[in-house]
């Protein structure tokens, strides 16, 4: 078992009753009012895109590209990708996520709290959840009024997976 600075221990992966035990620790963001999470362990970075340089004839999920520290990573719009209305603003909040060693950046609306929640609060998405939400997740939690919708990185940048 590993201290968690609050006194309480974390379990670790495969302990307890199916995954009773197992903390997740997302990293949350919302988008058009909808609050979702990814594991922090994929997170390599939260920033405010300069310039998004567009990619033409490009699929609609990807807004453009960025040079993020020497670096060209892809710009996904998470307005395109979860099919929500598009943000007014058309400004964000970018979120860098690890995929097989290559970088991808999610265009959000706004960065939210690191949260760690128990496995025995994940439940599956549920039937009124949109399909393509549901085919994205990982699960959800209730934390409070909102409904976190954790999203399965490998499976959201798979973006011939249509929505």
């Amino acid at each position: 078992m590993v201290g968690v600075s609050n006194g309480q221990q974390r379990g670790i992966a495969g302990a307890g009753p199916e995954g009773a035990d197992i903390q997740h620790v997302f990293a949350t963001f919302h988008v058009a009012g909808q609050l979702f999470g990814v594991p922090v362990t994929r997170v390599q970075d939260i920033l405010t895109p300069n310039v998004i340089a567009r990619v033409p004839l490009g699929p609609a999920e990807v807004r453009g590209l960025i040079n993020q520290r020497g670096r060209i990573v892809t710009v996904i719009d998470m307005h395109v990708r979860l099919a929500l209305a598009c943000a007014e603003s058309g400004r964000g909040v970018c979120v860098t996520v690890d995929s097989d060693g290559e970088l991808y950046t999610l265009l959000v609306d706004s960065v939210g709290d690191v949260v760690d929640l128990p496995g025995s609060a994940r439940e599956a998405p549920p039937p009124t959840l949109d399909p393509s939400w549901a085919d994205l997740s990982d699960g959800v939690f209730r934390m409070g009024d909102e409904l976190l919708v954790a999203l399965d990185v490998t499976r959201l940048l798979d973006i011939r997976r249509k929505n």
